[in-house]
């Protein structure tokens, strides 16, 4: 059976312009996240992976490193890993990239945000186009938010309900200075660690207490090595952020840009339902093992955030005055 000559063209250019379209494609992308599938976090860079692998038809692969393997378990390198492409993307946490990012540390203030409705008043407003515009100037490009909840305070020596509780107490932060600034303020020993680390160090009592969400508190199951007290202060929410180094965005199509990017918003709203869904239970499960729960008054809060108010003064001007202000403004007309 003959083949006309229009016909051998069309096979012709087919088979050439098919592969070229994703020549540059690599056989799968890595990317970075903290923690594993059995938290909240992983679980975001989970839902991300399978979308993208499912509305890609297999096309786009992306394989997880979590416990910041990619940079040897120090998650403060995550974000210069992906800038100069050695990691693909990342499911990252605004508190370990604010070392590069300054603007990231707006999350990091104290007592900024009260509420689930102020991080969304800041993160879906103004204040959130401007946040990740500071991250895209700096060779990361963000595609969407995700959560990592906000972040309570639990030790072993005793309940704590003032500033004045906090005095000599040893707390494990985590590598942004910002950090240092807030625990020295309330009179603790502030010790820096990474999350591999933080664990050993309490189950040896050299640090006598740590801060994280509530998911990250029951799942590593914390209580095991000492942390009898929890005070919910919601001192500070940290807000994830699904991102890809621009070297590599810019290796993908737009129609394939748009895919990444929705995948990422579509994984970042489910994970963030979810994980606020299952605060209280998780908060049940926490006190059912014995841990003292402690919840401020509006007494007690408003100590320790006169406490806390040297903080602003300093870092405001790293941070930005325009971003604070306009991070300030949107959390006083949120929903309430």
């Amino acid at each position: 059976m003959s083949i006309s000559r229009r016909t051998l063209l069309a096979i012709a250019t087919c088979a050439v312009l098919a592969p070229l379209a994703h020549a540059d494609y690599k056989a799968e992308y890595t990317v970075s996240t903290v923690l594993p599938s059995a938290f909240p976090w992983g679980q975001a860079a989970d839902k991300w992976v399978e979308l993208v692998k499912e509305r890609s038809g297999g096309r786009i692969n992306m394989k997880i490193y979590s416990n910041s393997q990619l940079v040897s378990g120090d998650q403060t390198k995550e974000f210069s890993a992906m800038r100069s492409g050695l990691i693909d993307m990342a499911v990252g946490s605004t508190i370990n990239w604010s070392p590069q990012v300054p603007e990231l540390n707006l999350f990091s203030l104290p007592f900024l945000m009260p509420d689930n409705n102020a991080i969304d008043a800041i993160t879906q407003g103004e204040a959130g186009k401007m946040v990740f515009s500071a991250i895209e100037k700096r060779g990361v490009t963000p595609l969407a938010w995700g959560e990592n909840g906000f972040r309570e305070l639990s030790n072993s020596k005793h309940a704590i309900s003032q500033p004045e509780d906090l005095k000599g107490l040893k707390i494990r932060v985590v590598g942004s200075p910002l950090f240092q600034d807030t625990f020295t303020a309330l009179g603790a020993n502030p010790t820096q660690m990474s999350w591999a680390d933080a664990k050993p160090a309490l189950t040896t009592g050299a640090v006598d207490g740590q801060e994280n969400p509530l998911s990250v508190f029951d799942v590593a199951r914390i209580d095991q090595v000492g942390q009898k007290y929890l005070t919910q202060w919601h001192y500070m929410a940290d807000p994830l952020v699904f991102a890809v180094s621009t070297r590599v965005w810019r290796e993908f199509s737009p129609e394939d840009q748009q895919l990444l990017k929705q995948a990422a918003e579509d994984a970042g709203k489910w994970e963030i339902e979810k994980s606020r869904a299952e605060v209280a239970d998780t908060l049940v499960k926490i006190r059912e093992r014995g841990v003292e729960v402690t919840d401020l008054n509006a007494e007690q809060h408003d100590a320790f955030v006169k406490a806390t108010e040297s903080v602003y003064q300093k870092w405001t001007p790293q941070i930005g005055e325009a971003l604070l202000k306009a991070a300030q403004e949107a959390i006083a007309k949120r929903p309430q």
